[in-house]
């Protein structure tokens, strides 16, 4: 099927604006003036800062007279040191706003020092338990602009950031209404060229995303609707980036999706990302493919709770006998054809501290949206199985 990529464009207000793209990165300034922003701080990591994406952006905003200075300190999995760091330079340059340039730790972090920027109480008191997010100063949060450059999180569409605590050994999600970024500027050539192992992990993450929200068990008819579109869009699209990096149609179709999904899973999430963060808060893994390998296992533990739903997908993907079977077959097959090791020890993840990963991944708030039940010893189990690679 050929595309045009000049007609994949548009402007959307849900559930923000998006400004939706090739080349519309050159709407950055404007859309920051937009935001009320005269002195934004680009907040990004250290691979991307030196990249002429970025610095072209940083000369762009200066040329048209916005007082824009650059954080880049930021880790993979961002810790809360850095956003401490970057909440210490937002100050101390005077900046009235973020643009968060870059794949998810990098918008999370930026995020995160937003929603910092006019707080007195520590981030840990804003993490996503019950209403802490009342705790907050709203009036206080800092406008954001994001500007992705990988397809995955989605967290350019997100009220939150999921930010490493050394101390504690664990993630923490950091939630509020207000932290979702006024204006997206997403521009798919923006993603011409990334990796294919790296196109593939953060598309499963898109995918994960997408499954994880339509399983969950609350009613949102609305996100269960864009879920399956995401989902639709990764199983077409997916394999298309990941085996031609300059395919512009395959890479604004994957960046839909990764919005798509950050827009679904306000409905929630599940096991996967409950597993998926304890491993990467003790591993330091890739989120998106940490939740890649395990997915398949969660599925396989929530199959009698799936039945439905899974005919629904096996349906809308063609599968030739609807149900759990084939569409489990189906993504592991999907997970094989991007190249997706089929277990955590091939990424350094080993058994030693698997009673911990139980304990965290019960810990964590997005076990509840799991569609079964799970247990700290069943979340084990789960975790050995992602490990030995038993799918």
């Amino acid at each position: 099927m050929q595309i045009d990529p000049k007609t994949l464009t548009g402007t959307w207000s849900y559930p923000t604006e998006i400004r939706f793209g090739p080349g519309r990165i050159a709407e950055l300034a404007d859309a920051c003036a937009a935001a009320g922003m005269k002195a934004p701080l680009l907040v990004t990591d250290p691979g991307l800062k030196d990249l002429p994406m970025v610095q072209e952006a940083l000369a762009a905003l200066r040329k048209a007279g916005l007082r824009a200075a650059m954080f880049a300190d930021v880790q993979p999995n961002p810790l809360a040191a850095n956003v401490a760091d970057g909440l210490a330079a937002y100050r101390q340059g005077g900046h009235d706003g973020i643009v968060a340039f870059g794949g998810g730790s990098a918008i999370d972090a930026g995020k995160a020092v937003a929603l910092m920027a006019g707080q007195s109480r520590p981030l840990g008191d804003f993490e996503d338990i019950g209403d802490n997010w009342r705790r907050a100063n709203a009036e206080g949060i800092a406008p954001t602009v994001a500007v992705p450059t990988t397809a995955g999180t989605g967290s350019e569409v997100g009220r939150a950031s999921v930010i490493a605590d050394v101390a504690g050994g664990r993630k923490r999600i950091i939630f509020h209404p207000r932290m979702m970024p006024r204006i997206v500027i997403a521009d798919p050539a923006l993603t011409l060229g990334l990796p294919s192992g790296l196109t593939a992990a953060t598309g499963m993450d898109a995918l994960t995303h997408c499954l994880e929200a339509f399983f969950a068990p609350s009613f949102h008819p609305i996100a269960d609707g864009v879920a399956l579109g995401g989902i639709r869009l990764v199983w077409d699209w997916l394999p298309r980036a990941c085996a031609d990096g300059t395919d512009l149609a395959a890479r604004a179709h994957m960046m839909v999706a990764a919005s798509m999904g950050a827009a679904a899973f306000q409905k929630g999430l599940g096991a996967v990302h409950s597993v998926s963060h304890a491993v990467g808060a003790l591993y330091a893994t890739h989120h998106g493919l940490t939740n890649a390998i395990v997915l398949p296992y969660v599925l396989a533990h929530n199959a009698d709770m799936l039945g439905d739903k899974t005919r629904t997908l096996a349906q809308m993907l063609g599968l030739a006998k609807p149900g759990f079977d084939s569409f489990l077959k189906a993504v592991l097959k999907l997970r094989k054809t991007v190249k997706i090791p089929n277990s955590l020890s091939k990424i350094g993840v080993d058994v030693a501290r698997a009673e911990t990963i139980g304990a965290l991944a019960f810990d964590d708030p997005t076990r509840t949206g799991n569609p079964k039940p799970v247990t700290a010893e069943e979340l084990k189990a789960i975790f050995l199985a992602a490990v030995r690679g038993t799918l």
